[in-house]
């Protein structure tokens, strides 16, 4: 048992010795800081990503790196790196640091001789930023060292994007010293773009060209995708959000590309000068598109291997065609050449450090940010020279325009004689064509003066006839009359002479018998009864003709200019009367009145309302091609509200829609030749609008037509 424990305690010592005097220690002393001293580190490649820090730690497969920045590639495996550093400093804390931001895990461990984690810290930008115990993009790890005393340190890394690993050690003043530098550095950069993109904000809103705003949008995406690569927006924007972390250079790789495209399309004038080549730009928009579905889909690393791919490829494509524009004639693309081709060598010395062709320092960590800067600036010299090419252009275009000023002025000059005169004979003639109008157009109002007057006429004539023919019937009937009353008035009047003439002195007997002879010769009781009949009807044709008299005063108000209210049913009454002559034989006549108000109004204009519509009625009725036993004038009035209506339904022919939409049109007429003018209605509904009133038309074919006249009271 005891040879086993001497045993066991020469095993340690001999690994001791062996891990102090056969293994790399990095050496820190006081006055400086290490920087990329990879050929002093050991690495442990984890291809399945299953090894912890118990795991790793009694290893002893690591193997000594053999470059100052060790480039573990881009890949799906975590690499285990074993540095032994020995502090040769007077200060018991140093830091390690990682001078890469971008990586994704990045896991620190501090391990003692006799193997066990005194000091872990875990970073990346796959964990929340305020985890960390020291404020900086970059990876850092800050572990206790004693004066002399050498530790060990693993460190684990992992991710989807190019691993490098750059490795500072120092003091912490030392390296916070060094850190301030950096952030100098990028501090310039990010200056150039702010002044950058507000100068040429401001030239875009003086002069509203669009080349000015593609390339503010492209120096924004361009100006964040660059401080990503230094870690700034992990810090500052989304410390707290993984997600925009893991996928931000995924989602501003695209866009800083894209917008930079657009920017060249617009500045070099593409698709006038180069369609061709125009259109084939298009097809970049395929790569990111589909680098971005990888993104959603959790495929990181063939993601940004297309980025990578993409982006060099669409670099060299623009500057290709940056030199055709240029050799088609469009002398501001040596601008863009310029720029771009610094932009390019920056992008080259950047991925040929992160492939190691080139050595990584500072100078070739930050060539890409320093190119891009060079970049922005060119491009914007380019585009204040653009200012200068409008301005010129502007100039010749106002020269050229004050050119043809002059030239027009004195082609005005010139026509100014043959226009003045062809003014006056123009105006000669405006002057006779006006005369000939004004001459048509006294002439078409004595026309339309006459088609009224012979409207009215028309009316008139009518008026006439049934006046005519009313009043011809009573007065034949009293004529007829008077003959066979005189003769019975001259019998009474020979036996009134007899009894005059009676002699008392000679026989009275004889001579009354006479009489009474008389008496029953003429058959006086039927004498007598025979003038009781012929007065009667004397005073009936007398009490008609006082009727048709008094319709007559009623209607010929015709015009009367002054309103005044009417009784609307006496109205109608008066124009039945006056057309009863008109009346077929088997027409009813049916009133409907209600007891309305006394309306304001012009009642002969009125009157000559219902004498137009009550005719029109007749006329259907009369001109119906099937008559039925008995046809019908329905005439109803009634009050709504502060408004009289008025009825007056036909059992006519009726009226097809098209008609219905026409008959209040002046001219309009469905009557034969020389039976209307066409007027008639159109009079009609100009009098009901005069009186602010409204007319309405139902009708269908073969059952009539009822206009309903609307009138206010007052």
């Amino acid at each position: 048992m005891n040879s086993k424990k001497l045993f066991s305690f020469i095993y340690l010592m001999v690994g001791l010795i062996w891990s102090t005097f056969g293994q790399e220690i990095i050496q820190l002393n006081e006055d400086k800081a290490l920087n990329n001293f990879g050929k002093k580190v050991y690495l442990l490649t984890d291809a399945e990503q299953k090894l912890l820090i118990g795991d790793v730690i009694n290893r002893q497969d690591f193997i000594l790196l053999d470059s100052d920045v060790p480039n573990l590639g881009i890949n799906h495996n975590a690499y285990w790196l074993k540095l032994h550093v020995q502090n040769l400093t007077d200060v018991n804390q140093l830091a390690l640091q990682i001078r890469l931001p971008t990586l994704d895990y990045v896991d620190f461990y501090q391990v003692s001789a006799d193997g066990k984690v005194i000091k872990e810290e875990k970073v990346g930008d796959r964990r929340p930023y305020y985890n960390r115990e020291f404020d900086n993009p970059f990876s850092t790890l800050l572990f206790e060292s004693k004066p002399q005393e050498t530790t060990t340190i693993y460190i684990r890394i992992s991710g989807y994007e190019q691993l490098q690993v750059p490795l500072t050690l120092a003091t912490q003043d030392r390296l916070q010293k060094k850190n301030s530098d950096a952030y100098i550095v990028f501090g310039l950069y990010a200056g150039i773009i702010c002044v950058m993109f507000i100068y040429n904000l401001f030239l875009y809103l003086s002069t509203r060209d669009e080349t000015y705003l593609y390339y503010i949008v492209y120096l924004f995406f361009i100006g964040l995708l660059q401080a990503n690569f230094q870690g700034f927006p992990f810090k500052y924007l989304w410390p707290d959000n993984m997600w925009i972390s893991t996928h931000a250079v995924y989602i501003l790789t695209p866009l800083g590309a894209l917008t930079a495209l657009e920017f060249m399309r617009k500045f070099l004038h593409t698709k006038q000068l180069l369609p061709k080549h125009n259109r084939i730009l298009n097809l970049f928009y395929i790569p990111y598109g589909i680098a971005l579905l990888l993104v959603v889909f959790g495929a990181l690393l063939y993601s940004y291997q297309l980025l990578q791919i993409t982006a060099m490829v669409i670099a060299i494509y623009m500057l290709i065609i940056a030199f055709k524009t240029y050799n088609n004639g469009y002398k501001s693309a040596i601008f863009f050449i310029r720029a771009w081709i610094v932009f390019l060598l920056g992008l080259c010395i950047f991925v040929l450090k992160d492939y190691n062709v080139l050595p990584y320092n500072t100078v070739t960590y930050n060539m890409m940010p320093f190119g891009s800067a060079l970049e922005v600036i060119l491009l914007s010299f380019a585009l204040a020279d653009k200012i200068n090419i409008l301005k010129k252009e502007k100039e010749a275009s106002q020269e050229e325009a004050l050119r043809i000023s002059l030239e027009n002025e004195k082609l005005i000059l010139e026509q100014n004689f043959e226009l003045e005169k062809k003014v006056n004979e123009r105006t000669l003639e405006l002057q006779q064509s006006n005369e000939a109008l004004e001459k048509t157009l006294s002439e078409l109002k004595d026309a339309q003066s006459q088609l009224v007057e012979s409207e009215k006429m028309a009316g008139l004539g009518q008026l006439t006839a049934g006046i005519a023919h009313e009043i011809n019937n009573p007065i034949n009937f009293v004529t007829a009359n008077i003959k066979p009353l005189q003769l019975d008035i001259d019998d009474l009047n020979e036996i009134i002479s007899k009894y005059g003439k009676l002699d008392p002195e000679n026989d009275i007997k004889a001579q009354l018998s006479s009489i009474e002879k008389f008496k029953k010769q003429i058959d006086l009781d039927f004498v007598q009864t025979e003038i009781k009949g012929l007065l009667s009807g004397i005073d009936e044709g007398a009490k008609r003709t006082a009727e048709i008299i008094r319709s007559l005063k009623n209607f010929s108000r015709l015009d009367e200019s002054d309103t005044k209210p009417i009784n609307l049913n006496e109205g109608i009454d008066s124009t039945f009367v006056l057309l009863r002559s008109t009346f077929p034989a088997n027409l009813k006549v049916i009133k409907n009145y209600a007891d309305i108000p006394m309306v304001e109004c012009l009642p002969g204009k009125i009157n000559q309302v219902f004498m137009n519509i009550i005719s029109n009625g007749i006329h259907a009725i009369k001109n119906k091609p099937e008559q039925r036993e008995e046809e019908q004038i329905t005439v109803s009035t009634w009050q709504e509200d502060n408004l009289v209506k008025v009825s007056i339904k036909d059992t006519g022919s009726g009226m097809s829609e098209e008609t219905k939409q026409k008959i209040f049109e002046p001219f309009f007429t469905t009557k034969d030749v020389g039976e209307g003018t066409g007027l008639g209605l159109s009079i009609v509904f100009r009098i009901i609008e005069s009186h602010h009133g409204n007319i309405d038309v139902l009708s269908n074919i073969g059952e009539g037509t009822e206009f309903i006249i609307t009138l206010p009271v007052n």
